[in-house]
Parts: C-alpha cells; structure tokens; sequence
C-alpha cells in the first residue's frame, strides 16, 4: 500500500548503488516518454524537429495521471523479479493505463516479437505510437491483445478479483496488483478485498496488492486519497491487510525507498507462504 511518508517496521533501507539508481530511473525515464508519446503523438517519434500541429493526435484519449506511476512500480517489479527469481504477473487495475504496460513490454522486446511491424527502432516507435487508441489500432486499457494481459483496467473494478483468481492452486506465483483511485470507489473492488480470506498458503499464491492513490479519477477527486492516514489504516486493517505506506514528492529520493518497501513486503510474504513467492497481506486468523 504505497501512500504516505511513514516507514514501514523492521524495512531495511539498504541503499542502492548509484549505478543502479541511474538504471532505473533511466528505465523509467523511457517508459514515461514512451507513454506520453502514445497518448499525443502520430509522428516525429524522437522529436528530431520542432513540434507541429501535425504531429499531433487530434484526439487524445488515455490516462496520463495514472501512466508513471505504473511505469514507477513495472521497473521496480523488474528488479525484484531478477533479483530473487519470483514468477509474477503483473496487472493494472486504473483505466486507460494501456500506454503504461504496452511501453514497458515493447522496452523488454516482447511486443516486437509479437507484432514484428512495431520493431526496436525510430520506424516501430512511430507505428507504437500512431496505433495508440487511434483507428485500426490498439485501445487505451491494457488490451487482450497486450502480451501478458488478463486484465483490462478500468472503473469497473475487477482488477483484485482477477488477481486473487490467478493465484488460486498456482502456489508459484506472485500478483502485483496496482488499484487505481477510481476503481477503488466501485463495489466489485470494494468487495474484492476480501478475497484474501480465501487464499490458502498450502496451495494457493500470493497478492501483493498495491493502491496507487494518485489523487484524481477521470473527473473528480478520488475518495480514498482524501482519507487521513490513520483512517485510511484501520480501514485497511478492518480488511485484514498488513500495509505499507509511502508518499511519492521528490523522485530519486522515492526510487532509493520503494524498492527496499517492495522488497521487505515480498520477504514478509515469503515467510508467510513458507515457500518462495509470496503472501496476500492479510494476518493469521483464528481457527481453520
């Protein structure tokens, strides 16, 4: 649960290197721009020449608030991933974060594999950009036809549930779940929450569910952003979650803390499960 500035008991804050600083901020750096540049963008990928009226999308249509935190959270994953060879998938709940997950899968090269006419250079930056939610192209939610997609994104809210459902009887695998501030609201997500009381550790993965509070929904403030901390900790609690809070202000600051937070909270969920792989952060019960 990343949303305020406390830190979490016992994280160790073992710093990064500064080699590994700049890899991932650079990492992120690109996503972001590749993001962005699908959302505006339908010509002079590199920006090589001055902007012109032209090179722009005359309709816009994806969710540019919610985009670099996703990106922030897929690079940060990524290093977990090969850091302690976790089996993770990784689904984005907030609507319209399509540019997000598609610019992340064409930087690890799977997308050109896929769609070999999106290729790894200025000609397939142009082609990803200009398909963007563009006719005869790709939506703005993270599509079925998005490589690793099971999710979509959106207000809808199904995103926990979907990530709870593809943990059942795979003891292997962690869901990184990323809950925007909209979906949040609706009933299905509200709901979802307690999904965690069916989880079996024996059998079952782990969720990792991460509420990206970014402030805003499509139009109007979001309602669990607005929550004081403390409240919005017993309610979490209520939920049988164990959480972690912190606040995203100053970048490179936040890009040394998030990693030892996602780190910590994989390890608490391994020592749960007893295996590697993870836990959903919910307390031991009482009884069967």
């Amino acid at each position: 649960m990343i949303t305020s500035n406390q830190t979490a008991e016992n994280v160790p804050l073992t710093p990064l290197s500064q080699e590994e600083l700049q890899a991932i901020n650079a990492y992120w750096r690109a996503a972001n721009y590749l993001s962005v540049g699908q959302i505006y963008l339908m010509d002079n990928p590199l920006l090589k020449e001055p902007l012109k009226p032209e090179h722009v999308k005359p309709r816009l249509l994806g969710h540019w608030g919610t985009t670099p935190g996703l990106n922030f959270i897929y690079v940060h994953l990524n290093r977990a991933i090969r850091e302690r060879n976790l089996d993770v998938i990784y689904i984005a709940g907030p609507g319209h974060g399509g540019p997000a997950i598609v610019a992340n899968v064409w930087l690890e090269g799977t997308y050109s594999e896929y769609y070999p006419n999106i290729s790894e250079d200025e000609a397939g930056i142009k082609n990803l950009f200009r398909q963007f939610s563009f006719p005869g192209g790709i939506p703005s939610h993270v599509a079925p036809e998005t490589p690793g997609s099971i999710h979509e994104g959106g207000e809808l809210g199904y995103s926990l549930s979907h990530a709870f459902g593809a943990v059942f009887d795979n003891p292997d695998l962690v869901a990184a779940c990323v809950v925007g501030d909209g979906e949040a609201e609706t009933g299905p997500l509200a709901t979802s929450w307690h999904s965690n009381k069916f989880l079996n550790p024996a059998r079952d993965g782990a969720v990792l569910p991460i509420l990206h509070l970014n402030g805003y929904k499509i139009a109007n403030p979001a309602l669990l952003a607005r929550l004081p901390h403390d409240e919005l900790e017993k309610l979490m609690n209520g939920y049988g979650y164990r959480h972690i809070l912190l606040k995203v202000r100053i970048l490179k600051p936040c890009i040394r803390l998030w990693l030892p937070h996602l780190m910590h909270a994989l390890m608490k969920l391994q020592e749960f499960n007893g295996k590697q792989g993870g836990l959903a952060f919910r307390k031991e019960r009482a009884g069967p």
